[in-house]
């Protein structure tokens, strides 16, 4: 999966004397785009100087010992052999420690630009000097990260797999998925999802794995279930365009190995039922 970046190591601790030097990779985005070059099995990023060392530029994260910085200005940079480039479409080329760098940087990017003002108040917020922080001086508020949670869910019927496909957007095999509404466990929002989409009950709910997910804010969290009474499914076709029973050998996964939808179906394809 995209986190699992092996032998290399994630740093995501606050570091509030970290700065930029010669050779610093800095991640510059546009919207889902971010400035890279790019060949068929490698990504570089810019370097500070290579960037006329931009003033505004906040630290992100470490890859064991580099330092990853991420440019807030909103500014949109001209540079000779870099282009800003869709972040799935690089994800297909890119070993996971890039995936996991450019998927995280997207997330922090995504956040100074939602928080540079207070919600609150409207005031303009400025920059926590001790923690990874948004702090608005006008009504002493902090704003953090914004992190969703989210479910990804390997529903079961005896020897089968229920995969389905999106009404827009991805269209490979996936699984249901959705976002934990306020006051519910992330066991109720396994069993809201399912009945919601696909007009299933489901029992035995069993945590599988998590996963970081940058791209949306998000962090997906993998349950297994098996169904409750009636096989028979009810498409919400706002949601869905299709969801099939498969067989462990009859399931397609996707193309690449970066989301825990897919090692959820590849680990049901391989093994079958076998989390009990």
């Amino acid at each position: 999966m995209i986190q699992d970046i092996t032998p290399h190591k994630f740093h995501n601790e606050f570091r509030k004397d970290a700065a930029p030097v010669k050779g610093s990779p800095v991640l510059c985005f546009d919207e889902r785009k971010i400035l890279v070059r790019a060949s068929e099995d490698a990504i570089v990023f810019p370097t500070f100087e290579q960037l006329g060392k931009p003033d505004k530029i906040v630290y992100a994260f470490a890859i064991d010992e580099t330092e990853y910085f991420l440019d807030i200005s909103g500014g949109l940079h001209e540079l000779d052999g870099f282009e800003y480039r869709d972040l799935f479409a690089l994800r297909r080329i890119a070993e996971n420690v890039f995936g996991m760098i450019m998927f995280t940087g997207y997330h922090l990017a995504s956040w100074y630009k939602d928080s540079v003002y207070c919600g609150r108040c409207g005031g303009k917020n400025v920059h926590s000097d001790y923690e990874r922080a948004m702090h608005c001086p006008h009504c002493n508020r902090n704003i953090y990260p914004r992190i969703m949670p989210a479910v990804i869910v390997g529903v079961t019927d005896g020897e089968r797999l229920l995969v389905t496909q999106y009404k827009e957007g991805y269209g490979h095999f996936a699984l249901v998925a959705g976002f934990a509404e306020i006051g519910e466990t992330l066991e109720e929002t396994v069993a809201r999802e399912v009945l919601e989409e696909t007009g299933l009950k489901v029992k035995n709910v069993t945590y599988y794995k998590s996963q970081p997910w940058g791209i949306a804010n998000d962090m997906l969290t993998g349950y297994y279930c098996e169904t409750d009474g009636s096989n028979e499914v009810v498409l919400d076709d706002n949601e869905l365009r299709l969801a099939l029973w498969k067989l462990p050998s009859e399931i397609e996964l996707q193309p690449d190995s970066y989301s825990l939808t897919n090692e959820m179906m590849r680990m049901f394809k391989e093994h079958g039922v076998f989390w009990k």
